[in-house]
């Protein structure tokens, strides 16, 4: 018997919920799922990237990571041109595009320094 096993939530680390919310929906496109206060302590935001069965969370009291010390996710996409084109328009520092026999890459950062690459497989 082969065990499954899907990765479906990444804790990101960050200082201020509602700026990296607002970050990840209106600068990356990320998905609002779920925005939850659960006590005083507890607060948990999970966001989707599009097309993505993976999400990431962040919150109050969900994570002892130290703010900005998420590095090296990939998001992989079909046309990381037009991603960094686009997200260039919304105002996103990101990278030139890197160009490697296995891959093209663009690299950005959070407003924490977690840092994130997109990926277009070649």
């Amino acid at each position: 018997m082969t065990m499954q096993m899907k990765l479906e939530l990444v804790m990101v680390p960050v200082t201020d919920v509602d700026r990296a919310k607002a970050f990840y929906v209106e600068k990356i496109g990320f998905h609002a799922d779920h925005d939850h206060r659960v006590n005083e302590q507890l607060r948990f935001v999970q966001l989707t990237p599009p097309g993505s069965a993976c999400s990431i969370a962040f919150g109050e009291g969900i994570t002892t990571m130290q703010p900005g010390s998420l590095q090296g996710n990939l998001l992989v996409v079909e046309d990381v041109r037009a991603v960094r084109a686009e997200l260039v328009a919304r105002g996103v520092d990101i990278s030139e595009i890197d160009v490697q026999a296995w891959g093209h890459f663009a690299h950005f950062s959070d407003p924490d320094g977690n840092r994130w690459s997109f990926q277009q497989i070649v």
